[in-house]
């Protein structure tokens, strides 16, 4: 693979190209059209790691992938200014910052409410044998898909196809954000739920991954698998450094974890360079304060280390051949930071009493929401009688709802799109109001 085609700024569903020079690159231009829709905007009210959380300081999906594009921003213009002269002529550090900005501001752009948990309750749903007869007459690739409900697959569908130039291009993104984004660029074939394993594209945008990969040059593994655009591991970095330190803050701000705890991880990345407005801080002081000095500092090496590991695997990573991700790949400081908080995130915050209750209703939030609209779109695309009921169900989905003459697994997507879609807060409220408990 290499640099000039990799970083194509060309736009994915758009037939006439437009080259003229803007004050904007089309890179930045990638950038605001994330933050302007509708999809980005509902991240607000989705689970980053606590669900339905009153606190006001925990971060949300939105909170987080704003603070990971700040920190891909500054991954992808290091990069691009230690790449030099192996830079395309069309392109300066800042226009790499911004594809990977773009891609850290996307990443979690499909998340269902509930995150993980809600992909987890879609799956198992779709898996549950009572539900079995909805399976009828789908292909065994089409049940896979909505068996293995992932949302890195749906947020692909939302850049191509559903927001803006609904199923015509969707966001119109350039094809080096939208490369940077996959990070799993395969199909639902080549993953394992129970192996923590994930794939990126489902089978009504299969085309489309093979389009990104072949105008991008990526390198074809086997049928349906191409190996990653080597800035996906720039989007990866960002996102597991955003998350590993800030579940901590969260851990504070939720009274799970001690400030003590976090500071000494902290400062033991930072070693001897610690910033003096550290000192100037005082133990009355909110903890949010003092890490926030601490952060920054840790940031800045964590930043540092990952940009020194990716030039220094650059050869591996356009070959297509790297093993692991640049954390793990770091200087030993770097991984066993990110890698501690990890495990005290998994092992003090995310075993919570209270975020696991919500988390076990989200199951059943999730479901009836499904059994409900599938049943409607069931009836349907049979070609029956539509009950008066189905009829107002589907009618909250609006124009694009099931119609008669389609095929289920269309019809199917385009509820899961509806619910995926949705806040933790409104599928709460729509599955009591449907079940009859809130007017």
């Amino acid at each position: 693979m290499d640099w000039l085609t990799l970083l194509s700024h060309h736009r994915f569903g758009v037939q006439q190209q437009d080259d003229a020079q803007t004050s904007r690159s089309p890179f930045h231009k990638d950038h605001d059209r994330v933050v302007f829709s509708s999809a980005f905007r509902r991240l607000e009210r989705k689970t980053q790691v606590h669900p339905l959380s009153d606190n006001d300081h925990v971060h949300s999906r939105l909170t987080h992938s704003l603070e990971a594009s700040c920190v891909g921003r500054s991954l992808g213009t290091r990069v691009g200014e230690m790449l030099g002269e192996n830079l395309p002529a069309h392109m300066t550090p800042a226009d790499m910052g911004a594809i990977v900005q773009a891609a850290c501001l996307a990443h979690d752009i499909g998340n269902p409410p509930f995150g993980h948990t809600g992909e987890d309750a879609i799956r198992q749903w779709f898996r549950d044998p009572v539900n079995a007869v909805y399976l009828e007459d789908l292909s065994a690739a089409q049940i896979r898909d909505l068996q293995t409900f992932e949302g890195n697959a749906q947020g692909l569908r939302i850049l191509t196809q559903l927001e803006y130039h609904r199923f015509a291009g969707g966001m119109r993104l350039s094809y080096a954000t939208l490369g940077a984004f996959l990070k799993y660029p395969w199909d639902s074939s080549y993953q394992d739920p129970l192996k923590g394993e994930k794939f990126g594209v489902y089978q009504s945008e299969l085309p489309f991954l093979h389009e990104i990969a072949q105008h991008l040059g990526l390198k074809p593994i086997t049928e349906h698998q191409y190996c990653r655009h080597p800035l996906v591991y720039l989007v990866e970095a960002a996102d597991d450094i955003c998350y590993a330190i800030i579940d901590l803050e969260d851990g504070i701000e939720m009274n799970l974890l001690q400030y003590e705890e976090v500071a000494n991880l902290l400062l033991e990345l930072i070693g001897p360079d610690v910033p003096s407005s550290y000192f100037e801080t005082e133990p009355s002081d909110p903890p949010r304060r003092r890490l926030a000095v601490l952060r920054g500092k840790a940031i800045d090496k964590l930043v540092t280390g990952v940009c020194d590991t990716f030039l220094a695997h650059q050869d591996e990573l356009l070959a297509g051949t790297i093993k692991g991700d640049l954390i793990n790949l770091s200087a030993p400081e770097i991984s066993a930071c990110i890698n501690t908080a990890k495990s005290l995130a998994r092992t003090r915050i995310f075993n919570d009493p209270k975020k696991a209750l919500i988390e076990i209703g989200a199951y059943t939030t999730l479901g009836s929401l499904l059994e409900v609209f599938l049943t409607a779109a069931n009836e349907v695309v049979s070609g029956g009688a539509v009950t008066f009921r189905s009829q107002r169900i589907l009618d909250l989905i609006g124009r694009h709802a099931p119609k008669v003459g389609w095929d289920k697994y269309t019809a199917y997507m385009r509820v899961v799109d509806y619910i995926a879609g949705m806040t933790d807060d409104y599928a709460v409220d729509l599955a009591q109001a449907i079940r009859g408990l809130r007017k």
